[in-house]
């Protein structure tokens, strides 16, 4: 007997969406609408897995859905874990990554005129 139930249901629509990559990792922030038209929060971790140097890489993927409801708990609990461990380092910075050919100063005078500015990461979000 088949489960029909599953069949039907088409993927919710994704209103608004922002990709964050990390080295092997990207996440994927979507917000995406229910059928009841609330908004909800789905965050997917995809990491890149290379099985071997003749196989195509292939991307395991992990999902977490954060419904309206549970956005200000949820962000106090991230708040608190994200100050322990920055009371725990010493200080966390965000790493600044540059494209490759930027990667190289052309000239040390470059270097010296101008101080990159350091890119906000996830961990001064909640300072």
């Amino acid at each position: 007997m088949e489960n029909r139930r599953f069949e039907d249901r088409k993927e919710p629509e994704i209103v608004y969406s922002k990709s964050v990559k990390a080295g092997k990792r990207i996440y994927y922030l979507d917000v995406k609408k229910a059928r009841n038209e609330d908004l909800y929060l789905c965050i997917t971790e995809s990491k890149r897995k290379q099985l071997g140097e003749d196989q195509a890489p292939q991307f395991e993927k992990h999902k977490l859905f954060l419904y309206k409801e549970d956005f200000a708990h949820f962000m106090e609990g991230l708040q608190e874990v994200i100050g322990y461990i920055d009371e725990q380092v010493g200080g966390i910075e965000a790493r600044v990554e540059r494209p490759r050919e930027e990667q190289a100063p052309e000239s040390p005078e470059a270097t010296d005129a101008e101080e990159p500015e350091k890119k906000k990461g996830l961990f001064n979000l909640f300072k």
